[in-house]
């Protein structure tokens, strides 16, 4: 048996408010929508043909590092700033490294870590 596809979900307290940070920081479009009341439970977010999950979760911690997400993007410097003025925050600025990928660190609102990098040319 082998995998064909994998994606991180992500809990969150605040479900609408990281859905729209993800639109708006990544161009996510939400692909699909699980809700069991007036509410959504489940989001799923396409960035192209990669997907995110996201739950709604009450009482999802608030810290620490659950998950870290990588994300090649086209230009790191663009999505790192499309990134800051969505509402995320920098841990490091866009890099080059001495593996050739130019990569910044940030953290989205509520506060899980992600990498967005872009491959050499």
């Amino acid at each position: 048996m082998g995998v064909r596809s994998l994606f991180p979900i992500l809990n969150s307290r605040d479900l609408p408010r990281l859905v729209a940070f993800y639109e708006n920081a990544l161009g996510a479009t939400v692909e699909y929508r699980f809700a069991s009341g007036d509410e959504d439970d489940y989001v799923s977010l396409a960035f192209g043909k990669e997907a995110l999950g996201i739950g709604r979760v009450p009482d999802a911690p608030t810290e620490g590092d659950r998950v870290a997400l990588w994300f090649y993007v086209d230009d790191v410097d663009a999505a790192h700033d499309a990134w800051l003025a969505a509402g995320g925050i920098s841990v490091q600025a866009p890099t080059d490294m001495p593996w050739g990928e130019r990569v910044a660190q940030v953290r989205d609102p509520d506060g899980n870590l992600a990498n967005l990098g872009a491959q050499p040319a």
